[in-house]
C-alpha cells in the first residue's frame, strides 16, 4: 500500500510539473535562445532573392545542489557548446525564382541539448511545397518515489515529419507524407517471481520502439465546395530486450526466493491503415455544410515468452516458463456532420451530429510450464464495442453590436457491448453484456462590449449522466465561466474565473469534486522599448472518493480518499531597450501548493473520513501535496555591430516538497553566446 501511495504522489508531482510548464511558458520566456536576432529584419538583396538570417552559438553551463535526477527529469540542461538558435529565410523578390521561391530554416538547441528542434520549408509557387519537422527529446525519469527507486527511464525520442504538396496554390492539390517516431534507451523495472507472495527483482531493459506512417491525399476545390481525402498506413513495433536481474537475491535478501536465470522477450507488431475525408460546402454565405469521416483498421500481434530458474519462497527449486501469444484488431469509425445556418446577420444556428464506433476483438493463449509439467492452459476471446451517438445544437443571437447571447444543448448516448469466451480446461462459456449511458448538458451565456476596449463574457453549464462508466466520471455537474478583457494602446488586462462541481454515486462508491480557478494578467508598455507584464492565478481542488482495498488480508469497503490542493502562481517580467543597442529582460515565476497548511505528514488533514486504523497514517499523509517551485531569469543582449550581438543569460530553479524531501533541488543555469548574420 505504501508503494501505491508513493505512486499516486509521483503522478501528482508529474501533473504539477506539467502545469508549471504549460502555465509559465506564455508568462516567462526561456533563458535561451535570445529572442533578439542579429542583422536587419528586412534582410539583404542578393540577385533575385532577399535573404534574412541570424545564428546564435554559445556555451551553456549549469550547477545543481540536491536531487540531480529530479533536475534532469524537469530541466536537463547540461554544459557545452551549442547552436542555441538559428534562422534562415530566402525569398524570391518577384515570386518567379528558377528552382524555388521560398526557403525557410529554423533550428533550436542543436549540439546535444536535451530538446532539439529543426524545421525546413522549400516552395516553388504553383509547383511544389516541401515541409520538414524534426525533434529530438532526451527523457530522463528516475522515479524515486516508486518501488524504492528501482524504476528508471533514460531514453531518446526522435520524431520527424515530411510533407510534400504538389500544385499548392491550385484548386487541385496532391499530398504525400512520411512520419517516423522512434524511442531508444535504457530502463530499469521490477518483477515478481514465482507466485503472488514471491520476492521482487530488479532488471534492466534495452528499449527499442518505433512507429512509421505513410500517407497520400488530394484536395479539391470547386466553386464553394472543398473536399479532401487522405489514405494512410501506420506500423508500430516494440523490440525491447530485457536483461538479467541486478541481484539474484531479490529485494528481500533474508527469504528463500532466488532468481538465477531469466529470459524475457515481448516482441510486438501492429499496423493501422486508415482513411480520412473532409467536405465543406457553402451556399451564398447563408448555409454551410461540413462533414468529416475517418476509418481505421488496427491490427496487432504479440508474444510474451518468460523463462525463469531459481527457488521459491519455501526454498524449492523452480523452473517456470510462461508463453502468451495472441492477435487483436481495433476497427474505428468516426463521422461528423455540421450544419451552419445564418438566416440574418444577427442569428447563427449550428447543429452537429457525431458518430463514433470502436470495436476491440481478438484472442490470446496463455500456457505455463512449472518444473517441466503443464500446470495451466488458458484460451480467451473477447469482443468489446463502444458506440457513441451525440448531437449538439448551438444558437447565437446578437441583437446589438455591444451585446450577444449564446446557448447550446448536447445529448449523447454511449453503448458498451462486450462478450468474453474463456476456456480453462473446460468447455467454453460465453458471457455477453451490454450497458447504456446517456448524458444531457445545456449551456447558456452572454457577451458584452460596453466600450470598444472592454469585453465581458459569462456562461453556465449544467449536465446529467444517468449511468456514468467510472466512479470519477461526470454525472451531476455544473460549471460557471466568466471572463473580462480590457485592451488599449499601452495597457492590457484580463481576468478569468472558472468553477466545476461534480457528484457521482454508484453501488460501491461515492465521488464528489470541486474545482475553482481564478487568474488575472496584465501588461503595460509606457513607451517604445519598455514593457512590463505580470499575473496571478489560483487553483483550488478538493475531491472525496470512496475506497475499497485490502489491508492485512482484510477487505475494507467504507474508507474514503480525500485530496486537497490550493495552488498559487505568480509571474512578472520587465523588458528594456537602451539606446537601441542593449536589450535587458528580467522575470520571475513562483508556483506553490499550500494544501491545508500542514508541514508534516499526518499532522492534520481529514482523518475523520478514514475508518481503518492500520492505514490512517498512510492515507492522511496522501491527502495533500504541498510543494513550491520558483524560477527567476535575467538576460542581456548587446549590439556590437550591425550583424553581431553578444548575449548572456541566467536562470535559477528551486523545487521543494514539504512532506517528502527526497526530490528537492536547486540549480543555476546560464549561457553566453554570439549572434551573427552573414
Amino acid at each position: 500500500m505504501r508503494a501505491l501511495l508513493q505512486s499516486c504522489r509521483s503522478v501528482q508531482t508529474a501533473g504539477l510539473l506539467l502545469f508549471f510548464c504549460l502555465s509559465d511558458l506564455p508568462a516567462q520566456p526561456v533563458v535561451a535562445p535570445t529572442p533578439q536576432q542579429a542583422g536587419s529584419p528586412r534582410g539583404d538583396n542578393v540577385g533575385d532573392y532577399n535573404i534574412t538570417n541570424s545564428w546564435e552559438v554559445g556555451y551553456r553551463f549549469h550547477s545543481v545542489d540536491g536531487n540531480i535526477g529530479k533536475y534532469r527529469s524537469d530541466v536537463n540542461f547540461g554544459n557545452g557548446i551549442r547552436l542555441l538558435g538559428g534562422s534562415l529565410g530566402v525569398h524570391s523578390r518577384d515570386g518567379k525564382g528558377k528552382w524555388f521561391d521560398e526557403l525557410l530554416l529554423d533550428v533550436r538547441g542543436l549540439g546535444n541539448d536535451p530538446y532539439q528542434f529543426s524545421s525546413f520549408r522549400a516552395q516553388k509557387n504553383a509547383l511544389y511545397r516541401y515541409d520538414l519537422l524534426w525533434r529530438s527529446n532526451e527523457y530522463f525519469n528516475p522515479a524515486l518515489t516508486i518501488s524504492g527507486g528501482n524504476h528508471f527511464l533514460s531514453t531518446n525520442r526522435q520524431m520527424q515529419d515530411h510533407d510534400l504538396t504538389l500544385l499548392p496554390q491550385s484548386k487541385l492539390r496532391f499530398r504525400m507524407g512520411y512520419s517516423n517516431n522512434s524511442q531508444g534507451g535504457a530502463g530499469l523495472s521490477t518483477g515478481q517471481w514465482f507466485d503472488s507472495r514471491g520476492d521482487e527483482y530488479t532488471f534492466l531493459s534495452n528499449i527499442r520502439r518505433s512507429q512509421r506512417e505513410y500517407r497520400v491525399g488530394t484536395d479539391i476545390e470547386w466553386r464553394k465546395v472543398k473536399f479532401s481525402v487522405t489514405r494512410g498506413w501506420e506500423a508500430f513495433k516494440d523490440d525491447t530486450v530485457y536483461g538479467t536481474p541486478t541481484s539474484p537475491a531479490g529485494a528481500n535478501i533474508n527469504d528463500n526466493n532466488s532468481l538465477s536465470l531469466i529470459r524475457r522477450n515481448e516482441p510486438l507488431r501492429g499496423r493501422t491503415p486508415y482513411w480520412r475525408a473532409h467536405l465543406q460546402a457553402e451556399t451564398a454565405n447563408v448555409f454551410t455544410v461540413q462533414g468529416k469521416f475517418t476509418h481505421s483498421e488496427g491490427q496487432r500481434n504479440f508474444v510474451y515468452d518468460d523463462f525463469a530458474v531459481g527457488t521459491d519462497r519455501l526454498g524449492g527449486a523452480r523452473n517456470r516458463q510462461i508463453l502468451l501469444s495472441g492477435t487483436g484488431s481495433r476497427p474505428v469509425i468516426t463521422g461528423y456532420l455540421t450544419l451552419i445556418w445564418r438566416p440574418t446577420t444577427k442569428w447563427t444556428l449550428t447543429n452537429q451530429t457525431a458518430y463514433h464506433n470502436t470495436r476491440m476483438n481478438g484472442q490470446g493463449r496463455y500456457s505455463e510450464l512449472n518444473n517441466g509439467d503443464a500446470g495451466l492452459s488458458l484460451v480467451s476471446f473477447q469482443d468489446l464495442g463502444i458506440r457513441t451517438l451525440s448531437n449538439t445544437s448551438d444558437a447565437a443571437w446578437q441583437p446589438q453590436k455591444w451585446v450577444g447571447f449564446f446557448g447550446n444543448y448536447q445529448y449523447a448516448e454511449r453503448r458498451i457491448r462486450s462478450a468474453e469466451i474463456t476456456e480453462f480446461e473446460l468447455p467454453a462459456r460465453v458471457r455477453p453484456d451490454e450497458q447504456f449511458n446517456r448524458q444531457k448538458a445545456g449551456t447558456g451565456g452572454l457577451r458584452l462590449q460596453p466600450m470598444k476596449p472592454l469585453r465581458i463574457s459569462f456562461s453556465a453549464e449544467v449536465g446529467r449522466n444517468d449511468k456514468p462508466f467510472y466512479p470519477t466520471s461526470d454525472k451531476d455537474y455544473h460549471a460557471l465561466n466568466a471572463r473580462l478583457q480590457y485592451r488599449v494602446a499601452k495597457y492590457n488586462f484580463n481576468t478569468d474565473y472558472r468553477s466545476f462541481t461534480n457528484t457521482n454515486s454508484t453501488s460501491l462508491f461515492v465521488h464528489s469534486s470541486t474545482g475553482r480557478t481564478w487568474s488575472a494578467n496584465g501588461g503595460w508598455a509606457p513607451k517604445a522599448g519598455i514593457q512590463f507584464d505580470g499575473g496571478y492565478s489560483y487553483i483550488h481542488l478538493d475531491t472525496l472518493t470512496g475506497l475499497a482495498y485490502f489491508a492485512s488480508f482484510d477487505l475494507v469497503e467504507r474508507d474514503r480518499s480525500y485530496y486537497l490542493s490550493n495552488l498559487h502562481t505568480i509571474h512578472g517580467g520587465a523588458q528594456f531597450q537602451i539606446r537601441k543597442r542593449v536589450d535587458v529582460y528580467a522575470g520571475y515565476v513562483r508556483t506553490q501548493d499550500r494544501a491545508d497548511g500542514r508541514s508534516t505528514a499526518g499532522q492534520s488533514g481529514r482523518p475523520d473520513v478514514l475508518v481503518n486504523p492500520s492505514t490512517l497514517a498512510l492515507f492522511t499523509g496522501a491527502q495533500v501535496f504541498p510543494v513550491a517551485y520558483q524560477s527567476p531569469v535575467a538576460r542581456v543582449s548587446v549590439v556590437l555591430h550591425r550583424n553581431l550581438r553578444w548575449n548572456a543569460g541566467w536562470q535559477y530553479y528551486d523545487y521543494s516538497e514539504r512532506l517528502l524531501r527526497l526530490q528537492d533541488y536547486s540549480a543555476h543555469t546560464g549561457y553566453v553566446s554570439l549572434s551573427y548574420s552573414f
